[in-house]
């Protein structure tokens, strides 16, 4: 659906975007991640026609978007990182407004105004001036009035930036319905959590350069490549350590706290051994469990970047 080839953006001396390369297939959901001044924003702009690259091609249903940006913007959704309705006309005649912007003829575009009203939960707020609503549902009714053509594909800048949890639900769970009905997305965000919940396929930008991509499951196995075995312990093992490694050879035993432990081995190890070893030294094992990485052990081995430093920028939440 997708293909972004050695896209390049210059601010003068400043290179935003440098040399990004990607694919994107129909129906997937594909995320970048990453902190502000990465260059998210000036990707999506580039892919939508607002913003000529220096370098580079952009394809989009096998239309070039450089050059046919008007035909490639007639099947696309775009969702900015701050609405562009208009405050004092209510959620139905934006949506309304949105679709006579897209050639809909009235009877067409009130329609599908009044089925995304009920697919947004919003039917009540529809006579409303769009300034009087929440943040939540300003939010809601910006995707609603991007698809109100139904398009082939859907730009999301930071779709749940700055809104309330419940909100933020409600968008992830139809970011995931619109998936399901086809519909290729493409997003960034801040919020690993919402990054590893919601993408088939992400990409970790920083300085304008992808830096990592696949999915969750090749972002794990690219960087880790030991496993990781927790265990909950009737007494502290502290002392057993040398012995423990000597008889586990390749395995190294961290102590946590008095009754918790971590052992980490280039291969997976039976359990059977293991416990036959602490019941030797009188040390009861109540529970064993493999740690797996998370995304964010990922993202900050990958990048460098501490996730506390995308927490703070977007309030504290991932």
């Amino acid at each position: 659906m997708i293909k972004v080839k050695n896209l390049t953006r210059r601010y003068g001396d400043f290179v935003a975007v440098d040399d990004i390369s990607f694919d994107i297939e129909k129906g997937e959901i594909f995320g970048f991640l990453g902190p502000n001044g990465a260059g998210k924003t000036t990707t999506i702009n580039m892919m939508i026609g607002l913003s000529k690259p220096a370098a580079g091609d952009i394809t989009i249903n096998d239309i070039n978007v450089i050059r046919h940006p008007k035909q490639a913007q007639s099947i696309m959704g775009i969702v900015a990182d701050e609405s562009n309705l208009y405050n004092e006309m209510d959620g139905f005649d934006n949506l309304c407004f949105c679709g006579a912007l897209y050639g809909m003829n009235r009877k067409e575009r009130e329609l599908k105004a009044r089925e995304l009203l009920a697919l947004f939960k919003l039917q009540d707020a529809g006579r409303k001036p769009f300034k009087t609503y929440s943040k939540g549902m300003k939010r809601r009714l910006t995707i609603a009035a991007a698809l109100i053509h139904s398009p082939k594909i859907l730009f999301l800048d930071e779709p749940t930036t700055g809104i309330d949890v419940e909100s933020s639900r409600q968008i992830r769970d139809l970011i995931i319905k619109l998936k399901n009905q086809g519909t290729t997305i493409f997003m960034t965000t801040h919020y690993i959590e919402e990054a590893q919940r919601l993408c088939d396929r992400l990409a970790f930008i920083v300085e304008g350069r992808i830096v990592a991509s696949g999915t969750v499951l090749q972002l794990m196995n690219s960087v880790t490549h030991n496993h990781s075995l927790h265990l909950l312990t009737s007494k502290d093992a502290k002392d057993c350590i040398s012995e423990f490694e000597a008889c586990f050879k390749g395995c190294k035993m961290e102590i946590e706290s008095a009754d918790s432990l971590v052992i980490v081995s280039e291969k997976r190890l039976p359990l059977l051994p293991i416990l036959q070893f602490f019941q030797k030294k009188d040390i009861e094992v109540y529970e064993a469990r493999e740690l797996q990485p998370s995304l964010e052990d990922v993202f900050v081995k990958v990048t460098g970047i501490e996730s506390s430093v995308l927490k703070q920028e977007k309030g504290g939440r991932l």
